[in-house]
């Protein structure tokens, strides 16, 4: 897989900045416990405040998908990370619940804007050849962008020599702080359309190599048309509604069921996303390598490994800190290899570069309407009738979820050429050799 100068330039900016989104977002799972036992708030108003910020973000998508399309990726993504800072800045201010629940809210708008967003801009610097793979080594933002989040916000929250008398507060400040030096480097350093210079010979092929490429309402009929972005999407909406149930609440269930301490359960619910990160490649080079890259084979298949990790979670966390190392690990690779190819290469493969933020945007709008619901499954089956039978219920959703690819098991992406309208197809002399 050979890159030219500028499409490597844009990969890392943009990894970098999604994986930044993060700083602001796994900041909450770890901020929860100390919320749950240092402010007084109960588990029904951590659940309400975790449910404002999934509902925020799921209607965001179905916004910032199309707008990123229309308007441009740049504009969207940017101001959204300038709302998920500021969001973040204004939570560490406060500590009565409506105020916690009101910048978890814009938290969750600002996002929102990310994913789509930054799809699309890959989309439109990568073909779709290598995309499984590319976005397979890209995707590892967010696992290893999560990662690393929830280890900074641990840090920042156990640490008492830096600003020792905010507390919690530390959990919301630093990350907020950060992610406004990572907002500068996007500003200032990605471009949403590539030019000559910043791409191998064959990609100028493409008509939509350089040019905005932008949507209209013609491309996002067709696109709804397609039932393969329904399929996907229910898969996806089961999918998060387990991966949001780990990454939130993961450190409460160490704290409350295994009586680990908080920083054990914090750098413990880490291991979700470092050792995911195989998965979401993993995923990405089976997938392009070895069945002409079909998607839904592959995360079908990780699927039922992550369902029957979920099933075995109560028997393996007997073991103490090893056993729940060992489920948490490969829970995180069952999980995170369908995630990039559901939310990634598979919306890219459906919306192709013209509509691809919205075909994302649909994708992980739909899915993430699972995390609202996430946090009241949560907390009802926990209390009620235990963190056994909560991992059961996550088991049933995996294997859920699984199955409803199976109808889209043969489906390739759709590899086409296409000129605007009234424009003459031209091809560079590099064009013969690169066919």
């Amino acid at each position: 897989m050979s890159l030219a100068a500028g499409q490597r330039r844009i990969f890392w900016i943009t990894w970098i900045t999604y994986a930044g989104f993060y700083l602001c977002r796994k900041n909450l799972s770890v901020v929860l416990p100390l919320l749950n036992r240092v402010s007084g708030l109960r588990s029904i108003d951590l659940a309400n405040v975790v449910f404002g910020y999934s509902f925020f973000y799921a209607v965001g998508q179905f916004v910032c998908g199309p707008l990123s399309d229309r308007i441009g990726a740049k504009r969207v993504v940017g101001a959204g990370l300038l709302l998920a800072a500021g969001s973040n800045l204004f939570i560490g201010a406060h500590a009565v619940w409506i105020w916690l629940l009101v910048f978890a809210c814009l938290n969750g708008m600002g996002q929102s804007t990310g994913w789509s967003g930054l799809v699309k801009t890959m989309a439109i610097w990568f073909r779709g050849g290598n995309r499984g793979i590319v976005m397979g080594w890209w995707t590892t933002n967010y696992v290893l962008g999560g990662f690393l989040a929830t280890a900074f916000a641990t840090w920042a929250v156990v640490q008492t020599w830096l600003v020792p008398q905010l507390g919690w507060r530390r959990g919301f400040l630093f990350p907020a702080l950060l992610l406004l030096a990572i907002t500068a480097v996007f500003l200032f350093g990605a471009k949403e359309s590539p030019e000559p210079a910043d791409l191998p010979p064959g990609m100028q092929c493409d008509p939509y190599a350089l040019q905005t490429v932008r949507s209209n309402w013609t491309v996002l009929a067709s696109l709804l048309r397609k039932p393969s972005l329904w399929l996907i999407s229910a898969s996806y909406f089961f999918l998060e509604l387990c991966r949001y149930a780990l990454m939130f609440w993961l450190p409460l269930y160490m704290v409350n069921r295994l009586k680990y301490s908080l920083q054990a359960s914090g750098y413990l619910s880490s291991l979700y996303e470092l050792i995911g990160i195989a998965g979401a490649v993993l995923a990405g080079y089976i997938s392009d390598r070895f069945i002409g890259s079909r998607r839904a084979p592959v995360a079908a298949i990780m699927l039922g490994g992550f369902g029957m990790v979920l099933l075995s979670e109560p028997d393996l966390s007997r073991f103490g800190l090893l056993g729940t190392a060992v489920a948490i690990s490969l829970a995180g690779v069952f999980s995170f290899g369908p995630d990039t190819l559901l939310s990634g290469a598979g919306a890219q493969d459906i919306g192709e570069p013209r509509a691809a933020a919205t075909a994302s945007g649909l994708v992980d709008g739909i899915g993430h309407l699972g995390t609202i619901f996430s946090p009241y499954v949560v907390v009802f089956v926990s209390e009620h009738y235990g963190w056994d039978w909560l991992f059961f219920i996550l088991a049933g959703a995996a294997f859920l979820a699984g199955a409803t690819l199976l109808p889209i098991w043969n489906l390739k992406p759709a590899i086409y050429i296409e000129t605007q309208p009234g424009a003459e197809a031209t091809e560079p002399e590099s064009c013969v050799a690169y066919k």
